[in-house]
């Protein structure tokens, strides 16, 4: 590999060429960045972009996100991390903003909302597709007792987010807790000595969190405090449990803002996933929408900014933390059996809170009305029949054919989605 140290200039032009072009989803995102930083230009090896890769997985956050920071640091140190970082995030989150406020200017209008069906039947696909994509990774490298363990804890994973309603973070600790203890292989891999010291990393996180924490000062003199205050504390709370990508954490987002704080209702849920599937950077950003609808219908656009940057900032300042603090230590981590068998169980507890997704976003847009049926300790999603939506079913069809058979584009299935959704309500 090629370890000449590249100028500030071309990590400018390619990691920003990477972030406006980053559509898809991280599957999409991880190649586009393969072929730009190992086939394109010897920045990294084969080896390299894998283990990094591996590494980016163990943590919360945006893996793609956190993979591009890596390289940046890699070629250039922290700056070029925060380069390479904040090009990947920055294009896409100007655009959920905008569309953002747009949404709370013109949302309720009918047109909109026939326009947002379309965007909702692809989403269910989306999501669908995703849970093909994460079970595949999570069962695919498995084999024997360590295969069945994979089965056991997704099927546990999905009867406690939607039976018991147990909180997502709890599942996840519980999953990679009992993953690392129960590891099957516990013989170590060789791994290269490290030249850094522990105490960098130690820094590292010490001024990272004082980094993160800058905006509760200055939002503690704002008449909204108490609004920000709770909003910057529960985005940082998911900003460390976003294990398997934003799919795996909607559940318990949506539960937390429709439900328990009252910011959105659920309808507004759907379209902000809708929203975030149509713009560059990784799907996390639905965070940034979310906080900008909640902060506006408490103060109007000016709060809505405020907040939008105040989610930015405690969803992302923790990833750069983690590969600042983590980065040098890679190779060491990845020989690690336990920690490897800890990240293979909770991908295989993702699986099981994807599907719960995938169950509870097709519901709420094929049927106008869903209640809740309490059974014991059971708290089960009750569609009603009568309110089955046939036009949604119908655009569903069409996404699924258009995606899953014949391989369009994402952004091409949306458009087309969006205009069916429009003549569809101009026809009936």
């Amino acid at each position: 590999m090629n370890n000449d140290i590249v100028s500030y200039r071309e990590l400018f032009r390619v990691f920003g060429r990477i972030g406006v072009m980053s559509f898809g989803g991280p599957a999409a995102q991880i190649a586009l960045m393969h072929r730009e930083l190992v086939e394109d230009r010897p920045w990294l090896s084969e080896d390299s972009f894998l283990n990094a890769l591996s590494f980016c997985m163990l943590l919360p956050g945006p893996e793609a996100m956190q993979l591009a920071t890596w390289a940046g640091w890699k070629k250039r140190g922290i700056p070029g991390g925060l380069i390479a970082g904040g090009l990947f995030v920055i294009p896409g989150a100007l655009m959920v903003l905008a569309l953002a406020l747009a949404y709370a200017r013109f949302g309720a209008l009918p047109w909109v909302q026939s326009l947002f069906l379309g965007v909702k039947a692809a989403v269910v696909v989306i999501v669908i597709e995703a849970l093909l994509k994460v079970s595949k990774r999570a069962f695919g490298q498995a084999s024997g007792a360590s295969a069945q363990q994979s089965w056991v804890i997704a099927g546990l994973s999905f009867l406690g987010i939607f039976a018991l309603n147990i909180p997502f973070p709890i599942i996840i600790f519980l999953a990679g807790l009992w993953g690392y203890f129960t590891a099957l292989n516990t013989h170590q891999q060789e791994a290269p000595k490290n030249t850094h010291k522990p105490v960098h990393s130690l820094w590292v996180i010490m001024f990272g969190i004082l980094i993160w924490a800058l905006p509760f000062a200055f939002i503690s003199a704002s008449p909204a405090a108490d609004f920000l205050t709770h909003s910057g504390i529960f985005f940082s709370k998911l900003a460390v449990v976003t294990f398997g990508g934003a799919y795996a954490v909607l559940a318990y987002m949506t539960q937390e803002v429709v439900s328990t704080n009252g910011w959105l209702s659920t309808q507004e849920m759907l379209d902000a996933l809708g929203l975030a599937e149509t713009t560059p950077g990784p799907l996390i950003l639905v965070t940034e929408f979310v906080a900008t609808l909640a902060a506006h219908k408490q103060g109007g656009v000016s709060l809505a900014i405020g907040n939008a940057v105040l989610t930015l900032w405690v969803t992302f300042v923790p990833c750069f933390i983690w590969i600042f603090a983590g980065a040098p230590w890679v190779e060491r981590i990845m020989a690690h059996p336990r920690l490897r068998a800890g990240l293979q169980a909770i991908t295989a507890a993702v699986v099981g809170v994807i599907a719960n997704l995938s169950i509870w976003f097709a519901l709420h847009v094929f049927f106008d009305q869903v209640d809740t049926t309490e059974m014991w300790m059971f708290s089960l999603l009750n569609p009603v029949l009568s309110s089955l939506n046939l036009s949604a079913c119908v655009l569903a069809g069409l996404s699924a054919y258009l995606l899953l058979v014949r391989k369009w584009n994402l952004l091409i299935v949306l458009g087309v989605l969006g205009i069916s959704g429009l003549l569809i309500n101009a026809i009936l």
